[in-house]
Order: structure tokens, then C-alpha cells, then sequence
């Protein structure tokens, strides 16, 4: 739905921006465990906000150096599901998405680390002629600890 005053978009166009919003967001999640920084920035507006963990950053250069020096030594798989999105014009929406995610640190033992649930609060914005993210947000519901437990200063 469209907010007061702004004209909603047709439902072609709606539900063809969904689905590239869901392209988007898929595409994070794989970028993102398969460590391909310089198409993860494609992902990001230039002045993107990511709020992970209480972990802030602003900027899509700063978001992909922190995720790349954070995330270089982890194994990780993200998965979301299940996208509410709503649109507050024809060219910006927000969403929510139910997410889990394994994250593995190294250890010499028993892996260690976490199994986490919860959700993606987003916004997205169409910058440079595509749809991208603006803001994410993970609100965490749960978090499981590996067989190792949590890493000192995890979770």
C-alpha cells in the first residue's frame, strides 16, 4: 500500500517490484556467505544504514568493509522467508523477513558458534536504475549455540 497522498502502483508494476526486491535480498544472502564483497556493494545505496547485532554502520563502503573483515574468517548460511513488503512510494518500500542463519567460527574443537532466528527489518530505495537496499536491521528472536558453544564476545 502506498502512503496518504502518494499514488499506488498498478499491480503489474507492484508485483513486478516485489519480485525484484526479493531478487535483492536473495542475492544479500548469497553474496554474503559466498564473500563476494564487490558484488555484496552492488546490493546497497550509497548512503545505506546496516544495524547488526548493535553493530551500526553507515554507508555502503563502510557496510561492505566491516561485513568483509567481520565475516572473512566465518562460515556462515543465511536464509529469509516469508517477505511482507510494502510500498511507501513507487520508488521506495520497506519489508520484514523471517531469517536463520549459522554462523561458525573457527575452532581447533567442536564447532562453535550459532544457530539464530528472528527478522530482517529493510528499506529499499531505487538508486542507479535498480532496486536496493537503504537500511537493514536484524532483530534477533533466538539464538542456539554449536556443539562448541558461543565464542568469547559472540552472540
Amino acid at each position: 500500500m502506498a502512503s496518504p497522498g502518494s499514488e499506488p502502483l498498478p499491480v503489474v508494476e507492484r508485483l513486478a517490484a516485489i519480485e525484484d526486491i526479493k531478487q535483492l535480498k536473495a542475492r544479500y544472502f548469497r553474496l554474503m556467505d559466498t564473500k563476494d564483497w564487490a558484488a555484496m556493494r552492488e546490493v546497497f545505496t550509497d548512503d545505506a544504514r546496516m544495524d547488526i547485532d548493535g553493530f551500526a554502520n553507515e554507508g555502503g563502503d563502510a557496510i561492505i568493509a566491516f561485513m568483509s573483515e567481520v565475516l572473512a574468517p566465518l562460515r556462515t548460511v543465511h536464509h529469509g522467508h516469508m517477505p511482507e513488503i510494502t510500498f511507501t512510494s513507487a520508488a521506495a518500500a520497506t519489508g520484514v523477513w523471517a531469517m536463520f542463519d549459522y554462523v561458525e567460527f573457527p575452532s581447533a574443537g567442536a564447532p562453535q558458534g550459532f544457530h539464530g532466528y528472528g527478522h530482517y527489518h529493510d528499506e529499499y530505495r531505487i538508486e542507479r536504475g535498480a532496486w536496493r537496499i537503504a537500511s537493514t536491521r536484524v532483530a534477533r528472536l533466538r539464538i542456539d549455540p554449536l556443539a562448541g558453544g558461543l565464542p568469547q564476545g559472540a552472540a
